[in-house]
């Protein structure tokens, strides 16, 4: 054997040398990755590179070459990204100190501007969080606190994703979404105040909700005793009689009802007119 390393030495260096080149020639790059061939520092050509409604399986993922020794490969996530921004104090316009924690998601559309502007994706992760941070403040701070809690809060997401996604593209990367995790006030004085106000807020609702109802019910009343007073009048207008006879008639009931709690009593003359209808209403 050590005769045949001999003899053969020069031979099987060359092969192996020749291995190692061939295969520092090869890189291979996978569906979730995109590459970015360098070639004496500037960019050159890129390999399976991110395009909208690509089909999986249909890219130039797989098998590429380069120039041993000269090119440098920079291979770049092609799946979507998250980026988290450090948690911000912002002053809403109410005067509210809010906890503020919100995060992006994002991806690489266009690496070869990526690499001549940040050279590696964690710079562009560490830009995209610095504007994050920015673009929050400035916007939640022309919110109110109650704005954050109802429909408003999308078209201020809105707003945060267009700005950051301008910003964005200067790195080559394409914002996607905008999402905040949590906006709380301060534990202490000031969570306590703006419960008082929402509380006091809601109960100024509940009184005005009364109010209406009882002016409801005053009117839906008035209209009832007007339709009933158009009644009798329409009764009493097709028989006056019976009209007399059954108003009468309410009237002794109400007054000489026997469970009756009053006390007094009534001496009238057999003539009296108010007991006519006793008399056949003669």
């Amino acid at each position: 054997m050590e005769s045949f390393w001999q003899t053969h030495r020069t031979s099987l260096t060359a092969v192996a040398v020749a291995v190692v080149a061939v295969l520092s020639t090869v890189i291979v790059v996978p569906e979730t990755q995109q590459a970015v061939i360098i070639r004496t520092g500037e960019p050159v050509a890129t390999v399976n590179q991110f395009k909208p409604n690509e089909p999986f399986g249909q890219t130039n993922a797989g098998i590429w070459w380069r120039i041993p020794f000269v090119d440098r490969v920079e291979r770049i996530d092609k799946r979507v990204l998250s980026v988290d921004m450090e948690p911000q104090t912002v002053l809403s316009t109410d005067q509210l100190r809010l906890n503020v924690d919100a995060y992006a998601r994002y991806r690489i559309i266009d690496p070869i501007k990526m690499v001549q502007t940040a050279g590696t994706l964690a710079t562009v992760e560490s830009q995209l969080g610095q504007v994050l941070s920015s673009v929050v403040r400035q916007e939640l701070g022309r919110r109110s606190f109650t704005a954050l809690l109802a429909a408003e809060r999308g078209s201020t997401m809105a707003n945060i994703r267009t700005k950051l996604d301008a910003q964005a593209r200067k790195y080559g990367a394409q914002v996607i979404d905008v999402r905040i995790k949590r906006a709380d006030l301060p534990d202490g004085t000031p969570l306590e105040s703006a419960f008082r106000r929402m509380q006091s807020a809601r109960q100024q609702e509940a009184a005005t909700l009364r109010a209406q109802g009882q002016k409801n019910g005053q009117i839906i009343r008035a209209e009832a005793e007007a339709q009933a007073a158009k009644i009798y009048a329409a009764a009493y207008g097709k028989d006056p009689d019976f009209y007399d006879f059954y108003r009468a008639m309410q009237s002794y009931d109400t007054t000489f009802a026997a469970d009756s709690k009053s006390s007094s009593s009534i001496i009238l003359s057999p003539d009296n007119e108010y007991l006519k209808q006793f008399r056949g209403n003669r």
